[in-house]
């Protein structure tokens, strides 16, 4: 049995693709955290968002911080996706399902992966604005 999915996508992440992974009968929680890209930030319009990826660095990053959190929280099952390319506003650029007999597994092992992921995976995100751009996060 998969215990972890993890992908970078050019195309639309599947939010349904990743709870339904996750899902398990053994499981009475599912918790789920949706990135999406917003409209502004520090007082300036952001028109479209672009991120690049170091793409294999960055699977085997997310693969580790899957097992990580395997290891660490009592979960059952992870899913972390990751886009790449340009979004729009509205677009997901992260999808990160976890599923846990008990809940507070699920959340604990859920922001544990968003917030080393940011920290850690080789993914950078460039900000579009009407009169510019700036890189984000120049390093992880």
């Amino acid at each position: 049995m998969d215990t972890i999915s993890v992908k970078i996508l050019s195309e639309k992440l599947d939010l349904q693709e990743c709870y339904d992974f996750v899902a398990d009968p053994s499981c009475g929680g599912i918790s789920v955290f949706v990135g999406t890209v917003r409209n502004a930030t520090k007082n300036k319009e952001v028109t479209w968002l672009d991120f690049s990826t170091y793409k294999s660095m960055a699977i085997k990053e997310m693969k580790k911080i899957a097992n990580t959190a395997l290891t660490k929280f009592a979960i059952k099952k992870i899913a972390i996706h990751h886009a790449e390319g340009s979004l729009n506003i509205g677009d997901i650029p992260v999808i990160i399902t976890v599923s846990s007999p008990h809940r507070g597994a699920a959340f604990e092992a859920c922001k544990y992966a968003i917030d080393t992921l940011k920290e850690t995976v080789p993914i950078w995100k460039k900000e579009y604005f009407s009169d510019g751009e700036v890189w984000v996060n120049a390093h992880p």
